[in-house]
Parts: C-alpha cells; sequence; structure tokens
C-alpha cells in the first residue's frame, strides 16, 4: 500500500514547491461511515454504508484543500473496523496530525467504544494530534455539547448528508493543525505513551455532522 509523510512549510506560488502534506485518518468500528465520510469530502458524492464495501485493512484517498489563501495536501486515510485487522491499521496511525473518529448513526455502541479508540490514539499517535469525533441521531445536540464541553471544546453544527459546512470542518481542522507547527514541521513520529492531546469534536444530528476544536 501507498504510505504518506508529512512536511514542513507553507504551500508556494504557482510553478513553485508542491503544497506540503497532511495526513489525516478516519479511525471507529467498522460500518459506521467512514467511507462515506470520506468520500463526501474528497469526490462531493455521498454514498450510505449499505452502498460501500467494507474498507480492507486501510485506504485513503488525497485531496488538495486551500486553507488561508495557501494550498495542503491532505492524505486522507480510512482504517477498517475489524478487530482482525486492528494490527495491522495500528501500524497507519505513526506521523498523523489529525484523527476522525467515526460511529455509527443508529448504534449507540458505536459511540460508547469511542473511549477504546481514544486509548488506540494516545498509545500510537505522536503528541498534539488533533483529534475529531462524529456524533449520532441517539446521542442529543446537549449530549455532544456536554461532551465538547468537558474535552474543552468549540461546537461547531454542519450536515455531511447535505454536504453543508463539510469543506468548512475540515477546513477548521486544518487550520488548528497549522496552529500547532510541531504537527506540521515534522516526520512520523515514534510511538510514546498517553500524553496530552488538542482536540476537535464533531458533532452529527439528523444525518450532519458538527465540530469543535480546541483552542
Amino acid at each position: 500500500m501507498a504510505s504518506s509523510s508529512s512536511h514542513a512549510g507553507p504551500a508556494g506560488a504557482a510553478g513553485g514547491p508542491p503544497p506540503p502534506n497532511l495526513k489525516l485518518l478516519l479511525i471507529g468500528n467498522s460500518s459506521v461511515g467512514k467511507s462515506s465520510l470520506l468520500l463526501r469530502f474528497t469526490d462531493d458524492d455521498f454514498l450510505t454504508e449499505d452502498e460501500t464495501s467494507a474498507t480492507i485493512g486501510v485506504d485513503f484517498k488525497v485531496k488538495t484543500l486551500e486553507v488561508d489563501g495557501k494550498r495542503y495536501k491532505l492524505s486522507i486515510w480510512d482504517t477498517a473496523g475489524q478487530e482482525r485487522f486492528r494490527t495491522l491499521t495500528s501500524s497507519y496511525y505513526r506521523g498523523a496530525q489529525g484523527v476522525i473518529l467515526v460511529y455509527d448513526v443508529s448504534s449507540r455502541s458505536t459511540f460508547d467504544e469511542l473511549v477504546k479508540w481514544f486509548r488506540e490514539i494516545e498509545t500510537y499517535c505522536g503528541e498534539g494530534v488533533v483529534k475529531m469525533v462524529e456524533f449520532s441521531r441517539q446521542v442529543t445536540t446537549d449530549e455532544g455539547k456536554a461532551f465538547a464541553d468537558r474535552m474543552g471544546t468549540l461546537f461547531i453544527e454542519c450536515s455531511a448528508k447535505t454536504n453543508v459546512h463539510v469543506v468548512e470542518a475540515f477546513r477548521e481542522l486544518v487550520q488548528r493543525i497549522l496552529a500547532t507547527p510541531e504537527l506540521w514541521s515534522r516526520g512520523p513520529q515514534p510511538i510514546r505513551s498517553p500524553g496530552d492531546r488538542k482536540t476537535v469534536t464533531v458533532g452529527e444530528d439528523e444525518g450532519g455532522w458538527g465540530m469543535g476544536c480546541s483552542c
């Protein structure tokens, strides 16, 4: 499979160096909508999880996004949620600057398992990685806001199904990464023990998404 690395510095002008590469991960249980989210953002298309096949191991797409007048190349990795692939996918955490945690709109249990996925981020990701969480309809807006408050994040709602504010959500994620220079000026980092993290929280309501991020 292809690999992804991160490069320092701002995007150059036309004819200059290629835009810097930022590595993002999508993680969560199997069949929770990670591939649908990736398709919506990169191809401006939407398929339900029933219309997509389960990811085997790791897949990824690349999209160039303009943020604050500069272009950045986003390598977005879609990881398999099945337990049998966990050993394989853990290696892809290394070098990520942002992680999006996703859970099913109809399964409260996949939300409850986010704690497990947070532990994996703490174990395998470098210091300061920005995290994003999608909430489902089974979690009320008040719960989402309470969770964001508990994590010390802002909360912004948007819609993945209708593609309202999806690009803006990713742009905000990149802005938060760029506001943490040690994240985008380094290569892949060694595995480390748990530590402090900057966090981005994404909420989902009636087929939509919301995002918040720590200051």
